[in-house]
């Protein structure tokens, strides 16, 4: 119960503390808006909160999975191999250090028309980077004396694979997991904001700053935030299924 509590109660603090800043400032809404003003334009543009909500969440998980998948590829791909490690690690680190928001437009150009392909082409580049590297770190750093164990009692390197550097991997996966799907999100919301008669929370910000109105683009905020917050819980859900007991217990 207290998992619940806690992150509930820090929000409540939160949007207090955000509506009395307003108050005390004396902000009018098109300077910053305050809570109290979001639920008009969530009611107002319900329709499109739902219909583009949506269009963000599908592309995002679809950019997302390709993720993993290419992710974890790369990651045992470079934790087994050390010289695929020191031939492909400086490509993953100098492609993941170009800004994204430069590469949208590449994109939105080498793919015009074609919406969908390009948000979750963005999703996808921004966030297999974290996933790649803690598979890799994951398998590199399998203690050696585990693998020499079950070598000599004939075991083969697939039983090796199920038995200690798939659970050994699962905790930074996880980790890396849940950094990825706050990644997916920037990545999904810069292609819709970039990109033109784009549906999308994103386009949908757009078309709240286009009209100077703040109440709907913090609201667009608000709503990704819970999509985020959402979708980062799914993962705690998959994590606690797979790798629980990696968990250790706190006060």
């Amino acid at each position: 119960m207290r998992q619940y509590l806690v992150p509930s109660f820090a929000i409540i603090i939160f949007l207090v503390f955000w509506e009395a800043l307003v108050w005390a400032n004396d902000w009018p809404n098109y300077k910053m808006a305050s809570p109290s003003d979001l639920w008009p334009a969530f009611w107002r543009f319900k329709e499109l909160f739902l219909s583009y909500g949506w269009d963000t969440l599908w592309r995002t998980v679809v950019g997302l999975l390709i993720a993993i998948i290419v992710g974890v590829s790369f990651g045992m791909i470079m934790g087994f191999s050390k010289i695929m490690r020191e031939g492909l690690y400086p490509l993953l680190v100098g492609f993941n250090a170009i800004p994204k928001a430069t590469v949208v437009p590449i994109v939105a150009l080498m793919f015009v028309g074609q919406h969908d392909l390009n948000t979750v082409l963005i999703a996808f580049m921004i966030s297999f980077f974290p996933i790649a590297v803690s598979v890799s770190i994951g398998l590199s750093t399998l203690e050696p004396e585990y693998r020499d164990i079950l070598r000599s009692l004939g075991a083969s390197k697939l039983t090796i694979f199920w038995k200690i550097a798939l659970p050994k991997t699962l905790p930074e996966f996880f980790g890396a997991l849940k950094v990825a799907v706050t990644l997916a999100f920037i990545g999904t919301n810069l292609m819709e904001i970039v990109s033109p008669h784009g549906r999308g929370l994103g386009a949908l910000f757009d078309s709240g700053k286009t009209n100077s109105d703040y109440p709907l683009m913090f609201a667009v905020l608000i709503a990704l935030a819970v999509l985020g917050i959402a979708l980062y819980y799914v993962v705690v859900f998959l994590e606690k299924i797979f790798a629980g007991w990696a968990e250790r217990s706190g006060d």
